[in-house]
């Protein structure tokens, strides 16, 4: 999942991965013998299509599971591409790597997958379930002493959570205490476009 994601980094010239080591630092250009030539002028269209695809290898979802909250955010008021945005953000899996539990949003969907953290005390293992105010997340008990969370309390110590999240190190659970918004919404692509995408 990680070179997939690595692949798309030096696709569009940005960085949407979480490691350190991502290719584009390096090499800011697209892959292959005619990457570091100079990038064609985009289409209104293509533009669109653009920002799209960035969002959607940022949060590693699927053309389908992205129209669908498309379809749910126009259904809605208010803003309708603050409203995807949001509903990408409570994602289970996004929510668990918000919280540091985990250091990529990749690993974050591979720990939900594998039942390794609950929600208000129940098993969850949808990594697209959308979480909403009051409730809690928490690493199953027994899971907590696996080699993935080995040092957590040690890493998120120092690790600062958005404020729609309230940690709770002690006890190895996160509660959402509000919907992010503003400045606390992934700002690597323009939701705007996105919305004139789907909305043609």
């Amino acid at each position: 999942m990680q070179v997939k994601t690595h692949k798309a980094c030096r696709r569009y010239g940005i960085k949407l991965c979480q490691s350190d080591k991502c290719p584009v630092i390096r090499r800011n250009y697209k892959p292959g013998i005619h990457g570091n030539k100079r990038r064609a002028r985009l289409t209104e269209y293509g533009t669109q299509l653009r920002e799209k695809q960035i969002a959607k290898a940022i949060y590693g979802i699927m053309e389908k599971q992205f129209s669908n909250y498309y379809k749910k955010a126009i259904n809605q008021q208010g803003d309708t591409g603050e409203l995807i945005q949001q509903m990408l953000e409570t994602r289970l899996d996004n929510a668990v790597f918000r919280a540091g539990f985990a250091k990529t949003r990749p690993l974050a969907r591979q720990l939900v997958s594998h039942g390794m953290f609950l929600v208000n005390g129940k098993k969850t293992n949808i990594p697209s379930y959308q979480i909403k105010v009051k409730d809690e997340i928490s690493i199953k008990p027994e899971k907590i002493k696996a080699k993935v969370f080995n040092d957590l309390e040690k890493k998120l110590e120092k690790y600062t959570v958005p404020s729609w999240l309230a940690l709770d190190l002690k006890n190895n659970k996160v509660k959402v205490v509000s919907r992010p918004s503003g400045n606390e919404l992934e700002n690597t692509f323009n939701p705007r476009l996105i919305v004139e995408f789907y909305s043609k």
